[in-house]
């Protein structure tokens, strides 16, 4: 561990965010059980990451996969000689199929699939690794060509598929509004539930998750239903400039 596991104003920014997400929750006639907080932890050093869990964190979520490999397992080993929770883990960014290999043993919950190829490599390197993988379908619901996701459109072809990988369970979509104004943002979310809610009805049983919402939405995104909202700096504080792989 290059740095002692320290709070840093964690605790407090956490218990912030808490509060902002179940007054938001709360204005929507929501549960704010309903919703699960995941820090995005990328390009934070291993020590922040165990000071997120001391604080209370307890899903990390992270988006390069080489990075992901070489940080969690000492962030694991250390939150083990602690005594302290081992947290849930997301992951989040865009993946190369040839990534999977380093994504499948490591994480629990991956919210990046967007083509049948990489769906069926994480379900093969899934099963190597003994487990089942929680998925979700990445959804370009913005409509931007600089996003990753696939079409409305093609998102039912690509459920079918997924549907069919054994070491993959989908469990509901996740997308990003683009940066506009609040009422273009929050009918972006409108439409990822609207289509989720469709492919549900569709493949004959529930897609429980919307992941959707991060720093400057998320308040938006848990008015149309999400269930999972993805926050980094504003949880952990700024992040390494040096973008990994």
């Amino acid at each position: 561990m290059s740095a002692p596991a320290t709070d840093s104003g964690l605790g407090a920014r956490l218990a912030a965010l808490r509060e902002s997400i179940s007054a938001a929750a709360r204005a929507a006639g929501r549960d704010p059980q309903e919703i699960t907080l995941v820090g995005i932890s990328k390009r934070q050093p291993a020590h922040q990451l165990v000071a997120g869990v001391r604080a209370g964190v307890r899903e990390l979520g992270e988006s390069f996969a080489q990075e992901a490999r070489d940080k969690l397992p000492e962030v694991l080993a250390e939150l083990a000689r602690a005594g302290l929770p081992i947290p849930r883990l997301h992951f989040v960014g865009r993946l190369q199929t040839n990534k999977a290999r380093l994504v499948a043993p490591l994480f629990e919950v991956v919210h990046s699939i967007d083509r049948a190829e990489l769906a069926t490599e994480l379900g093969r390197r899934a099963i190597t690794a003994e487990k089942t993988l929680d998925g979700l379908l990445q959804v370009n619901v913005s409509g931007e060509p600089q996003k990753a996701g696939v079409s409305p459109e093609a998102a039912a072809d690509l459920l079918e598929h997924c549907e069919a990988v054994s070491g993959l369970r989908i469990v509901g979509l996740m997308g990003m509004a683009a940066a506009a104004a609040p009422a273009e943002r929050r009918h972006a979310f409108a439409h990822l539930r609207e289509l989720r809610d469709t492919l549900a009805a569709r493949c004959g049983h529930p897609l429980p998750e919307l992941s959707m919402g991060m720093t400057d939405d998320y308040e938006l995104a848990i008015a149309e239903g999400a269930t999972i909202i993805r926050i980094g700096t504003a949880l952990f504080g700024p992040r390494d400039p040096q973008e990994p792989q």
